[in-house]
């Protein structure tokens, strides 16, 4: 019996399959969460109408004047107490059925998945594709099972895309994991308009702005990505993007472009505020000064800085470098312990791109250093 209930569910829920109010269906998840989304909306509708009208007219129906004497009490009735017990639970256990093996499925990881990592921090994300690729954005290929085997540096998070219907907590200390099948390619946007969108980014000076163009800098539609559990000040601002590549070779291209530096088009600084960007550093650490839950970038290098042992360091190369890759090593006076190790995600090339757009951003930077960072240079730091 039990086996025939989706079938005879789907005949209630047909007119609520898509609603208008949902985001575009873009995963093998997302037909099928919707569906039993709609069985069990239209069960509740179903049953709540005539019970709350049926109560609502025996309120008015039977209602007496205030010292009216109750005429009759019945106080039980066998066959209709079974039948409110025992026809409801008949429902609830293919409602249940229907949840658990939609359930089985999104917990079921195919094999062959394609894998990617997800380290989640306040207040942003890492994916990390292997072989030393690190980017914030989510980059997948359609119809391909992706795995996303993911972690958190210091406090609870929540993965969600709502065009794929998936979401997962994210808790320190420990891995989970999800997985999904995207069904839709991203679109290209056209040479014109991305150029014009790299012109404006370019003569601005500003961040790539995502919302204002909705799409990536490398012109590709996408979907949004959110953490839906509160993790502190800037909660709100821990989004990224999900972009789903035609073919692999297409992901593929995409990866070796984001891999690393090219010292023909692009200089260190430059790149260090990319990477400042990118990886989740703005989140913490301003460049104008104000106070967040990382120093500020702004006058940083070459000034001395008190740290919470009671000793004092030179901001320099070292220090910086030291902070990123063992951030606990030295801890400034005034701000609790809450970075995370870049260690193994940030290659020499990226630190020093970071150190040179740091010194960019003091008046404590000698002149001639500040203008070697706007310049090409082979000068890289000692393995």
């Amino acid at each position: 019996m039990i086996a025939m209930l989706p079938g005879a569910f789907s005949l209630l829920a047909d007119q609520f399959e898509n609603y208008a109010w949902f985001p575009e269906q873009a995963s093998t998840f997302a037909e099928t969460n919707d569906w039993l989304y709609g069985v069990i909306t239209f069960i509740c509708v179903l049953f709540f109408v005539p019970i709350a009208g049926f109560l609502f007219y025996c309120a008015l129906r039977y209602h007496k004047p205030k010292g009216g004497k109750a005429e009759s009490q019945v106080a039980h009735h066998t066959m209709l107490e079974l039948f409110w017990s025992i026809a409801p639970s008949f429902v609830l256990v293919g409602m249940f059925y229907l949840g658990a093996r939609a359930y089985l499925d999104i917990r079921t990881v195919p094999e062959g998945s394609y894998e990617v990592g997800v380290q989640a921090f306040k207040w942003g994300w890492t994916m990390d594709y292997g072989r030393g690729t690190y980017h914030p954005e989510l980059h997948l290929v359609v119809n391909e099972p992706t795995k996303l085997t993911m972690k958190s540096s210091d406090v609870i998070h929540s993965l969600y895309i709502p065009a794929f219907r998936a979401k997962k907590d994210i808790v320190p200390g420990r891995y989970n994991y999800m997985w999904f099948q995207p069904t839709v390619a991203s679109k290209k946007v056209s040479d014109a308009e991305l150029e014009k969108a790299r012109t404006w980014t370019k003569e601005s000076g500003e961040a790539w702005d995502y919302e204002k163009w909705q799409f990536t800098e490398n012109g590709y539609r996408f979907y949004d990505l959110y953490c839906t559990e509160y993790c502190g000040k800037n909660h709100s601002e821990m989004q990224t993007v999900v972009v789903v590549h035609q073919t692999q070779e297409e992901l593929d291209a995409w990866i070796k472009e984001v891999s690393a530096r090219d010292p023909d088009k692009m200089d260190p600084a430059p790149y260090g505020k990319l990477l400042y960007e990118r990886r989740g550093c703005k989140g913490c650490h301003s460049v104008d000064g104000t106070k967040m839950s990382g120093p500020s970038y702004k006058d940083a290098y070459g000034t001395v800085r008190k740290l919470q042992s009671g000793a004092e360091v030179l901001v320099d190369e070292n220090y910086v470098r030291e902070s990123i890759l063992n951030p606990k090593a030295k801890i400034a006076e005034g701000y609790p312990p809450v970075m995370p190790s870049f260690k193994g995600q940030l290659s020499d090339d990226d630190i020093y791109c970071l150190i040179e757009f740091i010194k960019t951003l003091s008046a404590n930077t000698p002149q001639d250093a500040a203008a070697g960072s706007s310049e090409s240079s082979d000068e890289q730091p000692a393995e």
